[in-house]
């Protein structure tokens, strides 16, 4: 009679193995217990910080759902294109680059305010630092984060920077633009547009049709932001 003997290491050693081979298909394995809970709480951290920045400061003065739409997708998207592709060799300034194009493609077709460009590119930004930054300490990472969030939420508000509106008109009566009847011109234009105007900059004048193109500032009512101010033909 043969009597084999049992090794509890040797064992241990071939579950593991049969283990290991589970869990991979092709070479790639299937599943990373502490990498998906990164990619899970990384992923909900950089959604919050795009979604305060949008909501509370963008939104909340513009009111534009196009683009509230585009900067929480753009968030979404680079977020997980550069975690998920963090560990394939490529130049950090060449994925940049490829980003700024994509988004320059789409938005030549249509001009883009100098605010939403800002915006656009806090939220590229804030995605980058939350999906490259898996080897930066945590704490870092969130005093990152939260400054972007303090500098955003003190250039929106009124306390470093009033909020001063303005509005092109084309006007008709000339002889107002003169300087020494500036102080008519502005009674004149408050009057027919009932805003509190504050300045007057004249601009292109045309005499053969007695009309000129004024820019006028004026206080706003509210803090919104008012996206056809400076059109002048629909």
């Amino acid at each position: 009679m043969i009597q084999s003997e049992y090794d509890p290491q040797i064992a241990a050693e071939h579950a593991a193995a049969l283990i290991g081979e589970g869990s991979s298909f092709m070479g790639v394995d299937v599943f990373d217990a502490a990498g998906f809970w990164m990619l899970l709480l990384r992923f909900a951290f950089n959604l919050v910080v795009c979604w305060v920045i949008i909501q509370f400061f963008y939104y909340r003065k513009s009111r534009r759902k196009d683009y509230y739409f585009t900067f929480m997708l753009f968030g979404v998207t680079i977020f997980l294109l550069l975690f998920l592709l963090q560990s394939i060799p490529m130049e950090i300034g060449f994925a940049l680059g490829l980003f700024a194009i994509f988004g320059m493609i789409r938005y030549r077709t249509e001009t883009i305010h100098i605010r939403e460009m800002t915006y656009l590119f806090v939220v590229i930004g804030v995605s980058v630092v939350n999906g490259l930054s898996t080897d930066v300490p945590v704490f870092s990472v969130l005093t990152a984060n939260l400054f972007i969030v303090l500098v955003t939420w003190l250039l929106e508000s009124n306390r470093f920077l009033r909020h001063t509106s303005s509005k092109m008109i084309l006007y008709e009566k000339i002889d107002l633009i003169k300087p020494e009847n500036r102080d008519a011109l502005m009674a004149d234009l408050s009057n027919r547009t009932g805003l509190d105007i504050i300045k007057v900059e004249v601009g292109h004048v045309d005499f053969l049709r007695d009309t000129a193109y004024l820019k006028v500032y004026y206080k706003a009512d509210t803090d919104e932001i008012n996206t056809i101010d400076h059109i002048i033909r629909g």
